[in-house]
């Protein structure tokens, strides 16, 4: 772990990571690509120390509210922040200047919150993503090591639900031949139904690999499942999307069950919904 000061904190559509780098561990992660151009390893994480007061200085010179976004690169509950409270502290200002919040997480270290959570959705909105890849606990352990499984990630959007916290799943990444089966996907569905969630984004039934992040793949595919790091080279060659052949079938299933269950599953209109600060807080902010 090492800290920096950063020159900015909100992209141009109010998006903020917090950390750089991630020791979640899991086997598939895009974040470890050199496209991204890591100058350290990237287990050692980037502290962006500064944060909480460049965030306030932005939130201050806004004309208008809006959602703020974060989670997307780095997950915001990585182990140090039990000690470090950097997103909690964002977390405070998001809520003292009456924002929006869309988190992103696999971590149920995001009920340390829930306080922060209830008082933003009460007094704007708060939306918590979850990713679930498998619905198997163990497999869960091999792809995603480091971070608490589903079976947990699914108690916390009961918490959620139960709080009237609204929440999207990203399901996503299915890999070929480990977890592209209807069986997994319908047990996440299941998951998704019972507590309730908003929408789910899925892009497809596949997984991106690309200079970076497949080597590191391919590495714990010869660790956990021998002989498949072939089969994935014989199949997609360097491609960059690297689509099931099970595709099809998996995604209508999908929007079959997200339509019977009142889920949305369209992307566009999921990312529309993290988006959209409410209009009746738009309107009060006014006067």
């Amino acid at each position: 772990m090492h800290f920096v000061d950063a020159k900015g904190i909100l992209s141009s559509t109010n998006g903020m990571n917090l950390y750089r780098g991630c020791t979640h561990g899991c086997i598939y992660c895009d974040a470890r690509s050199k496209c991204y151009q890591f100058t350290h390893e990237f287990e050692d994480i980037e502290v962006k120390q500064n944060a909480p007061q460049l965030l306030e200085q932005a939130l201050r010179s806004k004309r208008k509210k809006c959602m703020i976004g974060t989670g997307a690169m780095s997950d915001p509950y990585l182990h140090y922040e039990k000690d470090l409270q950097l997103t909690r502290r964002c977390l405070e200002i998001i809520d003292r200047y009456e924002y929006g919040l869309a988190i992103q997480t696999k971590s149920d270290r995001i009920l340390c919150d829930l306080d922060l959570l209830k008082s933003i959705n009460k007094k704007a909105k708060c939306v918590v993503q979850m990713t679930l890849t498998t619905f198997d606990e163990d497999l869960c352990k091999i792809l995603e090591p480091n971070v608490c499984t589903t079976k947990r990630r699914f108690e916390v959007l009961e918490i959620m639900r139960d709080e009237g916290i609204p929440t999207v799943v990203w399901l996503s990444p299915i890999l070929p031949f480990i977890n592209d089966t209807k069986e997994n996907i319908d047990g996440i569905l299941d998951y998704c139904i019972r507590a309730n969630v908003h929408g789910i984004i899925c892009f497809g039934m596949g997984v991106t690999l690309r200079e970076g992040d497949r080597e590191y793949f391919y590495a714990a595919l010869d660790k956990h499942f021998p002989g498949l790091k072939k089969r994935y080279q014989e199949k997609y060659g360097l491609a960059y999307e690297v689509t099931s052949d099970n595709h099809k079938e998996l995604m209508n299933n999908l929007r079959t069950r997200c339509k019977e269950s009142n889920i949305i599953c369209d992307v566009e209109k999921c990312f529309n919904y993290l988006h959209e600060f409410p209009e009746k807080y738009e309107q009060m902010s006014l006067f």
